[in-house]
Formats: structure tokens, C-alpha cells, sequence
């Protein structure tokens, strides 16, 4: 959705949903809220969470496993 209106679907987006409150690329319009990235926000919250939003982080698993540091200096001399 841009200012000068929508090219999706034959000229309607569709608004952000509750979960899309707070993400920077939602921008607010004359006739409401709308996601600057995608025409349906709907459909990017359907499996999940939105892959364009900004403010959801996704958090990376560790590796439970435990180097010897001794055994990685070594391999590090290599």
C-alpha cells in the first residue's frame, strides 16, 4: 500500500491485523493502517509469525555441547 493506493488484488489491501501493531513497516493512511510490505497481512501470520515483521526476534538455539578448549587450540594451530 502506498499513498497513492494499492496495486494488489484490483485496488484493495487489506488492513494490518493485531498482531502487526508495532512493526515498522506498518504506516497509517486516511483510511486506516496498512503494511508498506505486504498486501495481506493476513496470510503472513496464517503459519507462524510474519517473516517481514521488525518487531518480533527470533531466538537462536544454542548447541548444548561443550568444547575441550584444549582440543580447539589445537585444532586451531592447524
Amino acid at each position: 500500500m502506498t499513498a497513492s493506493g494499492c496495486s494488489y488484488n484490483g485496488g484493495s489491501c487489506h488492513q494490518v491485523v493485531e498482531s502487526c501493531k508495532g512493526c515498522g513497516r506498518s504506516m497509517e493512511l486516511a483510511s486506516g493502517w496498512y503494511c508498506s510490505a505486504c498486501p495481506e497481512p493476513s496470510l503472513k501470520w496464517k503459519n507462524g509469525s510474519c517473516n517481514l515483521a521488525t518487531h518480533v526476534s527470533v531466538a537462536v538455539a544454542s548447541n548444548g555441547t561443550k568444547i575441550n578448549p584444549l582440543k580447539a587450540s589445537k585444532r586451531g594451530q592447524r
